[in-house]
């Protein structure tokens, strides 16, 4: 029997979305979640590099703007910071104006901090008015929230971490390519108008492409209660702690990465960009595979072991940077990076997981289990994303005040490995310490059982 196709109404809306019927999604679905997926990604892309243009920027910034190394930490903090409030009303605005139609709005609406940033680089622009363009500029880490949102609806359960992670590594790897970008363009002698003219174009095609190929789903409804009820639920917050030790890490080490090397290490311009994108690079391309491994292995199993690693390299990262030694810090750094992209696939993979689960035990079964997960799980994600990404505010904070005190960023690596230790102690604790009555989630739906178990999520 063929299973029947989605229906649709004018504007690129499609009715009727079931991924969970594996002949729907044989016929029809996969092929709308992956076009889809592959458009979002594009988007997304495009977002997180014009949200980390002052990762690069602040390198062109030499003597002539007037800038302090605490000014130019700070500067990337605010940026940090909008990006990560920004993901709150990102994340429902799915809901409210449609996938492809935010995307469309949220790539065009790029094109203000880009502009805005042509505007103003040069020398004897004052500090207040950077600040206030990177500000604008925050609003590139917004996409992320609404991507992730969007192309949670549209894929299985079973399928979720590899998608997830692949929408999100597809996104991060905006990161190491306007770092590329950069270093062609400070090798090729050009000025920062130069890297900004070249996204200028590109965020206008983005925009076009998500208009013309892009799908809403009509069952992802404005749902108010949603938000609400992902708020009150102790597991939201539980995996946005997480999730700062992930992509927290991954973006304030973006940020700052450049800067620790000039300052610290004496690094040029020219020459921290031939080392600063092979670590957001690495990252972002290992990210579907810490998806894909928690979506083989349970992502709470993953991720307890990736904060173990985690905090192993940064132990490593304190020894090297107390002897000044730049080979052993820039290859264990690109190793952290790589642990923080693995880590953000599998805590994102967690998510729908620990709320279908819920929901099982709540006695709901088939569809309308999967249905109150996905509706739990896509309303908490913008929260988790928007108080992980505040983890990067922190790391640049850490190291501006590191810098200010003691001239080095080995307080910031201490406090970071202390950090990562909480993580992995909380990770335990909640999602894979087995108590008295404990199950795996895969049979929560057993209505005798007292307390969930969630280390195959």
């Amino acid at each position: 029997m063929t299973a029947p196709a989605p229906t649709r109404r004018s504007g690129r809306w499609i009715e009727r979305w079931d991924p969970e019927d594996e002949g729907f999604w044989a016929a029809t679905g996969e092929r709308i979640a992956r076009r889809n997926l592959w458009f979002s990604v594009l988007c997304e892309h495009i977002g997180f590099s014009v949200w980390t243009l002052w990762s690069v920027l602040v390198l062109f910034m030499g003597p002539e703007y007037g800038l302090t190394p605490a000014d130019k930490f700070l500067l990337t903090s605010v940026v940090t910071l909008v990006g990560a409030v920004a993901r709150v009303p990102y994340t429902f605005a799915v809901a409210v104006f449609g996938g492809r139609n935010w995307t469309v709005i949220s790539a065009g609406l790029l094109l203000v901090p880009t502009v805005a940033a042509f505007w103003v680089m040069e020398p004897g622009t004052s500090f207040t008015t950077f600040l206030l363009v990177g500000l604008l500029t925050g609003i590139g880490g917004g996409n992320f929230a609404s991507s992730m949102t969007n192309i949670n609806a549209f894929f299985p359960l079973r399928k979720k971490g590899w998608a997830l992670g692949l929408n999100a590594g597809g996104g991060n790897i905006g990161v190491p390519v306007i770092q590329l970008v950069a270093l062609a363009v400070i090798g090729a002698s050009g000025g920062p108008r130069v890297l900004l003219g070249i996204y200028i174009p590109l965020i206008v095609v983005a925009a076009v492409l998500a208009a013309l190929f892009m799908d809403n789903l009509a069952s992802v409804r404005n749902d108010t209660g949603a938000a609400r009820d992902a708020a009150k639920d102790a597991h939201t917050w539980i995996m946005a702690f997480l999730y700062i030790g992930t992509f927290g890490s991954f973006i304030g080490y973006s940020f700052a990465f450049g800067q620790v090397l000039t300052i610290e290490f004496g690094r040029t311009p020219l020459q921290a960009a031939y080392l600063t994108f092979v670590g957001p690079l690495l990252g972002s391309l290992v990210r579907p595979v810490g998806g894909r491994l928690a979506d083989r292995y349970g992502g709470a199993r993953i991720t307890l072991w990736n904060y173990v690693g985690m905090a192993a390299a940064t132990a490593v990262l304190v020894a090297a940077s107390m002897r000044r030694s730049l080979p052993l810090f820039v290859s264990v750094f690109v190793v952290l990076f790589m642990l923080s992209g693995l880590g953000n696939g599998s805590t994102f993979k967690m998510i729908p997981g620990i709320f279908h689960a819920k929901a099982l035990a709540e006695g709901l079964e088939g569809e309308a289990a999967v249905a109150q997960g996905r509706r739990l799980s896509g309303a908490s994600m913008g929260l988790i994303g928007a108080v992980g990404a505040l983890g990067g505010v922190g790391i640049n904070l850490a190291f501006r005040q590191s810098f200010l005190s003691s001239g080095s960023g080995t307080g910031a690596f201490v406090a970071f490995l202390v950090f990562y230790g909480a993580c992995f102690a909380l990770t335990w604790a909640v999602y894979l310490r087995r108590t008295a009555g404990q199950v795996p989630a895969t049979a929560a739906a057993s209505p005798e059982k007292a307390q969930l178990g969630y280390a195959e999520v």
